[in-house]
């Protein structure tokens, strides 16, 4: 489960338009594919509200008896019901939701984590941004205490001293391998942490540690290839790596490559390079900064729906939701590819999420890494991401 923040971290910081807020431009031309994607996100919520247990949490189908572990695992789905364009999802499923917040605040600890066994700075995060979209009086103790738990998790004083600045897993029933920084949970600790400020702005903290945005943006910089910015050894600028990102500094998810000069480089990848990017992003990174504008070109270099560069179909539906969110973000409607065209990836990646629905309405990976043969996981992957693109079109 090493990279499972890394599979729901983007999911969790989507923006969800207000009461107050005007709607997103529309294209008349996307009328149809728009009535596409909200067909099939209405399949994907009808699937994923069959699984909602009696306690308020989802379960995978296969294994419906198995005692839920992470109160983020129902936080994702809650939020694509939230989320949902048309509205109808909120209005008739409240039920759904009323039972899914309740089984998320129920785990609320008196450190200020929401958690169950471990993962704790990832489930905090996450469960916390589903709180945020609540409206319900009873979770702003909760949301602040949790606020302030996320904020005191960023690394300093490390051993290895390139992973200061960055978030772990947490402590709390993690393994030792865990228990240091990486950029998936460093991903959704901004992530968390900006949808906050959003959500409550001017908010008072308490006094005590908070966040260090510069060490966040150094440690993330040292995730990057890119020798001009990061200058530990490992740090390659040959063009099948130059601007990509790995999972932590030293270690990829990916493989290791020989490249002619004999040196051995870390191979970047999809889902890293987005969250890079996103990362970026977050910590008010300008669009112009040598660190974003090479993360893009390696994004563009190696642009396709058919894998997750450099991971194969390992993590594809994490790497499909965090292109979506990478780029609605910085709010381009088309990519730049390697071979000079401009793709339309909204309407690329719209097609390809509705091709692959199945029939119940679900999504699910033939790859089990990562969780990704979960079905309830997986299709709240693909709904959340519908739910970015409907907006795009």
């Amino acid at each position: 489960m090493k990279a499972f923040t890394s599979l729901l971290a983007a999911i969790v910081a989507a923006p969800i338009l207000n009461a107050a807020e005007p709607a997103p431009l529309r294209n008349p031309g996307n009328e149809s594919l728009r009535n596409e994607v909200q067909s099939a996100i209405t399949k994907g919520l009808a699937f994923l509200k069959a699984q909602q247990q009696p306690d308020g949490s989802f379960a995978n189908p296969l294994t419906p008896a198995a005692s839920p572990e992470h109160p983020s695992l129902t936080a994702l789905p809650v939020m694509a019901f939230r989320r949902d364009p048309s509205g109808a999802a909120a209005q008739e499923n409240a039920n759904v939701l009323q039972k899914g917040y309740a089984f998320v605040r129920s785990h609320a600890k008196p450190d200020g984590g929401i958690y169950i066994k471990g993962l704790a700075n990832y489930n905090t995060s996450v469960s916390m941004m589903a709180l945020l979209q609540s409206g319900d009086p009873q979770d702003e103790p909760i949301i602040l205490a949790a606020r302030k738990y996320i904020g005191g998790q960023q690394a300093e004083a490390m051993a290895k001293s390139e992973t200061n600045g960055g978030f772990g897993y947490g402590a709390t029933g993690s393994s030792p391998k865990r228990q240091h920084p990486d950029l998936d949970n460093t991903l959704v600790a901004l992530e968390a942490i900006k949808a906050f400020e959003k959500a409550r702005p001017g908010t008072e903290l308490a006094a005590g540690k908070d966040l260090n945005w510069k060490a966040a943006v150094d440690f993330i910089t040292r995730c990057q290839n890119l020798p001009s910015h990061n200058k530990m050894d490992w740090a390659s600028d040959d063009p099948q790596n130059k601007g990509g990102f790995v999972y932590y500094p030293g270690f990829t998810n990916s493989e290791t490559v020989t490249l002619p000069n004999g040196r051995t480089a870390l191979r970047s990848y999809g889902t890293m390079t987005y969250g890079g990017l996103l990362s970026f992003i977050y910590a008010d990174l300008q669009k112009d900064d040598p660190r974003v504008t090479a993360a893009l070109d390696w994004l563009s270099k190696n642009y396709t729906l058919e894998e997750n560069p450099g991971m194969g179909r390992a993590g594809l539906y994490y790497y499909y939701h965090l292109a979506a969110k990478g780029l609605a973000t910085l709010g381009m409607r088309e990519l730049p590819v390697a071979d000079g065209k401009k793709i339309n990836w909204p309407r690329d990646l719209a097609l390809k999420l509705i091709g692959l629905q199945n029939g119940d309405g679900s999504w699910v990976n033939d790859t089990a890494r990562w969780m990704e043969k979960d079905p309830v996981l997986v299709t709240s992957y693909c709904v959340l991401t519908l739910e970015i693109i409907h907006n795009q079109l």
